[in-house]
């Protein structure tokens, strides 16, 4: 499910400014080409940055006008967005809030920061959580993507579980 297909060019681009989780790139580009896949990009750049609460704060504060902290943010920065247009996605997110919550949740810090990529990712395919039925559907889609790869259900797990 996670190799990427022979005519799919999906470039991913990591900088980690968290010290605190290890998180192999290998396998959050597993993570990134498998969500790339399942949706039919067949050509996407994706950007992310792995930040503290301080930085996700100060550009949650710049870019969206909010002064809280949060799990990620996310940007289509794609010039042209129809379906088969190459993407461009940068994915900003939140190593620090995802250690605590790990711990809080009783699974691994990497499961909780592949919760956050994928989550960031799904916005920018246009998925919202805006709502109650809208978020279900989200967070359901997040487990079940999750859990093919490995990681269990995150964001369900205490009911499900």
């Amino acid at each position: 499910m996670a190799s990427p297909k022979k005519d799919q060019k999906i470039v991913i681009q990591i900088t980690n400014n968290f010290v605190g989780i290890d998180s192999p790139p290998s396998k959050v580009k597993k993570l990134v080409e498998a969500v790339c896949n399942r949706f039919g990009l067949s050509e996407a750049t994706v950007s992310i940055v792995i930040v503290n609460d301080a930085e996700i704060r100060k550009l949650n504060s710049r870019f969206l006008n909010r002064k809280s902290n949060t799990d990620c943010l996310s940007f289509d920065l794609s010039d042209t967005h129809g379906p088969q247009s190459p993407k461009l996605f940068e994915l900003i997110v939140n190593g620090e809030m995802a250690l605590r919550q790990a711990n809080l949740r009783g699974h691994s810090s990497q499961a909780e920061l592949a919760l956050y990529i994928t989550h960031a990712l799904l916005h920018n395919l246009g998925f919202d959580d805006f709502t109650d039925s809208k978020a279900k559907k989200m967070h359901d889609m997040e487990d079940n993507i999750l859990q093919q790869l490995g990681y269990g259900f995150v964001y369900n797990k205490i009911t499900k579980s």
